[in-house]
């Protein structure tokens, strides 16, 4: 059984993600912790885009541990530090999700992340 996209006429959609995602009984649900830009060495990237790739390709190798993948994911939260970088993480993000159904996201613009370096966090739940 699929997990189910919730994305009813009666409410607008400002962007690509749905408004709910259903996850049937019976699938496993990963909790992923909030990645950001830095590599497997530990090498933080230098600038949003960069940061945003890293970010994805660390989500992406997470869930792929966990035998899943992109299309697993159910919510997805972001966290950015500034609102001039929502179009730039746009941009990287839908390189990774092409089509619909997207997932259903929250993005927000906080004061700071665990280093002031990191411009950019993401954490997901995804089900198989």
């Amino acid at each position: 059984m699929a997990i189910k996209f919730h994305n009813p006429k009666t409410v607008s959609v400002a962007g690509k993600y749905s408004l709910a995602g259903e996850v049937p009984a019976g699938l496993r649900t990963l909790y992923v912790s909030g990645q950001v830009g830095v590599n497997s060495e530990g090498k933080l990237a230098v600038g949003i885009t960069e940061q945003v790739e890293q970010v994805w390709m660390n989500i992406a190798n997470v869930l792929k541990s966990a035998d899943m993948g992109l299309g697993d994911i159910v919510k997805a939260t972001i966290f950015l530090t500034d609102s001039r970088f929502i179009a730039p993480y746009r941009e990287v993000r839908d390189k990774f999700f092409k089509t619909a159904p997207y997932p259903a996201s929250t993005l927000l613009v906080v004061a700071g992340l665990a280093d002031p370096a990191m411009l950019v966090e993401v954490e997901v739940v995804a089900a198989k």
